[in-house]
């Protein structure tokens, strides 16, 4: 499942959530994503990192947004 590449240590960068326990957080991804970073870009910066954190970044944004909006997806 997507979400298990997104965890939450206390000691980890202010306990926001990170990718699969590095100190890369989502709001990272999300924020070189938006300023219109493509993956392929992302990928090389940050060789540790896979597609699939990418978009488990994004599944966990859109996931947390339909919770704080009190929708929920099917």
């Amino acid at each position: 499942m997507e979400h298990e590449r997104v965890t939450l240590d206390p000691g980890k960068r202010g306990g926001k959530p990170c990718i699969r326990g590095l100190r890369i957080t989502v709001y990272d991804m999300l924020s070189q994503l938006a300023a219109g970073v493509s993956q392929a870009e992302i990928l090389e910066d940050f060789p540790e990192l896979d597609e699939q954190d990418i978009l488990a970044c994004l599944a966990f944004a859109a996931d947390r947004e339909h919770r704080v909006s009190g929708i929920r997806a099917v």
